[in-house]
């Protein structure tokens, strides 16, 4: 047990992995009790790799980190924070806030639901939230300009891909499975447009990053491996603006979607993203990350595909949310400038 700032932080050995985290928590703080375990979990005291976890039964894994808060954690989002930025009968849009996942993981598919009801995901919060928006087109507060005679009302949807939990910014559902099944498709062909914005540690460069990514690197965590077997993987990348050496916030565009693509490749390049907390930088890196960022300072910025039924082209915006444009305002201020607004930073959505 390693003690922190704000908490206490422990590591899974093999020998405790399987183990649940309330029973992992009886073991590892003396005189815990069944029911103070669970309370603390229910509370939001508890995190895995960085990440709230409220479920007591929750199986551990050998290599992850459980860290036990002072104080509990915030609320999670709910169907309020949650932005509709593009509704029709075929696909919706939406502005993921940070916190909470796209959609269940499949060892997850078969939970009750009360167990699945504290921690909701995006998908299964989103029919409450085209609800909602729907209600609001009928009291006269339409602003998406669809005609809102010609939409059905069902909230059913289907994620077609995702962005990690702590990763903010834009997705598109389908409404439809002939719909989900076209998306699906794009985004196989890597034929969709995805942009992302991150603050990373130090100075870096343009350039274009290239490797095969495997699941498990040799440590239980995903990374690139030498010898050509995993998924290829290529991410571009430009500064937008530096911080002096310290700090760069940075755009990168996706080639290709592979699973925490930007967190590895960034980290593996010796630009950890601020706020990472599973990924680090190569042996040797003198690069510290002092930023005090909230969270994984990645925000999917941009999203472009072909409308599924019109053969449209659909394409969106979304500006860093407010609480990496405070990260931006601080490291500013540290090396004493300005905030340089990035000549692609678009309206907000």
């Amino acid at each position: 047990m390693v003690k922190h700032g704000n908490g206490q932080v422990f590591h899974v050995t093999d020998d405790e992995s399987g183990c649940t985290l309330a029973a992992y928590l009886r073991q590892q703080i003396s005189g815990t009790s069944w029911a103070v375990a669970e309370r603390w979990i229910r509370n939001r005291r508890i995190t895995i790799h960085g990440n709230i976890c409220v479920d007591a039964a929750r199986r551990l894994k050998t290599g992850e980190v459980v860290k036990f808060l002072d104080v509990p954690a915030a609320a999670p989002p709910g169907p309020q924070d949650v932005q509709i930025v593009h509704l029709d009968d075929h696909v919706v849009v939406v502005h993921k806030p940070a916190g909470i996942t796209t959609t269940r993981h499949h060892e997850e598919a078969g939970w009750p639901t009360r167990r699945r009801q504290l921690q909701p995901t995006l998908d299964e919060l989103l029919p409450a939230v085209i609800g909602r928006f729907l209600r609001a087109a009928g009291q006269g507060k339409w602003k998406s300009g669809l005609k809102k005679e010609r939409l059905h009302r069902s909230g059913q949807v289907r994620a077609v891909h995702r962005i990690d939990r702590e990763t903010s910014g834009l997705l598109v559902f389908a409404r439809t499975v002939p719909a989900g099944r076209i998306l699906a498709e794009q985004f196989r062909q890597h034929t969709t447009q995805r942009k992302y914005l991150a603050i990373a540690v130090g100075r870096v460069g343009k350039g274009t990053i290239m490797s095969s990514l495997v699941r498990d690197r040799g440590d239980g965590r995903r990374g690139s491996a030498d010898d050509g077997k995993g998924k290829h993987a290529v991410t571009h990348v430009q500064p937008c603006e530096h911080f002096g050496d310290a700090y760069t916030l940075v755009e990168c565009r996706l080639e290709t979607g592979r699973t925490h693509q930007i967190r590895i490749h960034l980290a593996e390049s010796g630009h950890v993203i601020c706020g990472e907390r599973v990924y680090s930088a190569p042996l040797g890196s003198e690069l510290k990350d002092q930023s005090l960022a909230p969270r994984v300072a990645l925000h999917a910025a941009e999203l472009g595909f072909i409308h599924p039924v019109t053969g449209d082209e659909m394409f969106f915006h979304s500006r860093l949310p407010k609480d990496l444009q405070e990260v931006l305002k601080r490291l500013a201020k540290i090396h004493g400038q300005e905030i340089v607004k990035p000549p692609h930073e678009p309206p907000v959505c």
